[in-house]
Order: structure tokens, then C-alpha cells, then sequence
């Protein structure tokens, strides 16, 4: 009896180990680097930036930087909820082999400023936060909800996948990444902002 247990006990939690996978620490690790570099690097580029300065608009088909930070308050908080969608749908190994991009390729083409992408218009910014105060403490919130997650989540991130996003199939990690990327990718458009020759003093 003790022989035929001991391997059905040894199968259950193999079984369940290979179901249920966590994030290594390495995936912890490198999501919430770039989660966090991106949110700081907004916050140095913000860093003193007077009223007239965050409202400067070189042209009328070009956001303000505060328009930008809005922006990115709204996406943030959407995906957070589309994190939550992708965990929720269950696992679908089926799509492991459609994915358009490997991890390292997510922030360098998310982040190309070269090819322009104009926003749909639930995500223009509309002054729903109130004050730019408001809008980037509303962006800081979503931010620090999902840099917690990946520290504390057990989910099979790597076995849930999203279809969503206009470039093709990503799995929830990915899916994360890409948050952290749109962020970098307006933070540059901020910069672009502030390095045209009108730019406030």
C-alpha cells in the first residue's frame, strides 16, 4: 500500500505545481524594475515644472505634458483592470506559440517615438481627475496597486494571454511590460515637449 501511495502523493503535487506556476523572483524582478524606472522617470521629468510649463502645448495636434500625465492616469488604470480580465480568462497554452514579441523586444518598440499612434478617445485626456495634483497622485496609486501585485501574485501569469492590444497575442507578463513601456514611451513625448524652442522658461 505504502508503494502505490507514496507516487500518487508525489503526482497530486506534481500536478499542481505544474498548473499552477508562480513568477520566478528573476520575472519579479524585471517587471517591477521597469514598472519602477518608468514612474520615476516621469517624476523627474515633472520635477518643478511651474503651471505654464505643464500646460504648454507647441501645437494644437500635440498634448501638454499634464495632458500627457491624464493620459496616462486613465491607460493605467485600465490596464490594471485588463491585467485582471487576462488572469480571470484561465489558462490557454494554445496561444503560447502566437506571441508577437519576446520580453526584450516590448520596451524598445513600445518606446520608439518614431512611429506615431494617435490614442482612441476613451483615453484622451478630458480633465476627469481634477488638478494635475489629483491626476498624478491618481496615476501613482495604480501604479503602486500593480508593483504590488507582482511582488505578492501567485497567478500563472506566463500561461494567460492577451489578444487585445493592437500588435497581437502577449501573456500577462508581457501584458505588464507593455504598461510600463506606454509610460516610458509618453514620458519622451514630454521631453519632446520641453525641448522646443517655446518651451516656458
Amino acid at each position: 500500500m505504502k508503494k502505490f501511495i507514496l507516487p500518487a502523493v508525489a503526482l497530486v503535487l506534481f500536478s499542481f505545481s505544474a498548473d499552477s506556476p508562480k513568477l520566478t523572483d528573476a520575472e519579479r524582478e524585471m517587471v517591477n524594475k521597469h514598472l519602477t524606472e518608468t514612474r520615476d522617470h516621469m517624476l523627474n521629468v515633472l520635477d518643478d515644472l511651474t503651471d505654464e510649463q505643464l500646460n504648454f502645448k507647441p501645437d494644437e495636434t500635440t498634448w501638454s505634458i499634464a495632458e500627457g500625465v491624464e493620459h496616462l492616469a486613465v491607460v493605467e488604470s485600465t490596464f490594471r483592470g485588463l491585467i485582471g480580465k487576462t488572469v480571470a480568462a484561465g489558462p490557454n497554452p494554445a496561444l503560447k506559440d502566437s506571441l508577437a514579441f519576446k520580453d526584450e523586444q516590448i520596451m524598445p518598440v513600445i518606446t520608439d517615438r518614431s512611429n506615431k499612434v494617435k490614442t482612441s478617445e476613451p483615453f484622451e485626456p478630458s480633465g476627469k481627475f481634477g488638478s494635475h495634483e489629483e491626476t498624478l497622485q491618481a496615476f501613482l496609486e495604480k501604479r503602486s496597486e500593480l508593483i504590488d501585485y507582482v511582488k505578492t501574485t501567485d497567478d500563472d501569469l506566463r500561461n494567460r494571454y492577451n489578444k487585445d492590444l493592437p500588435f497581437g497575442t502577449v501573456d500577462g507578463v508581457q501584458l505588464i511590460m507593455f504598461t510600463a513601456a506606454h509610460t516610458e514611451r509618453h514620458v519622451l513625448q514630454m521631453e519632446e515637449v520641453m525641448a522646443h524652442s517655446d518651451f516656458p522658461e
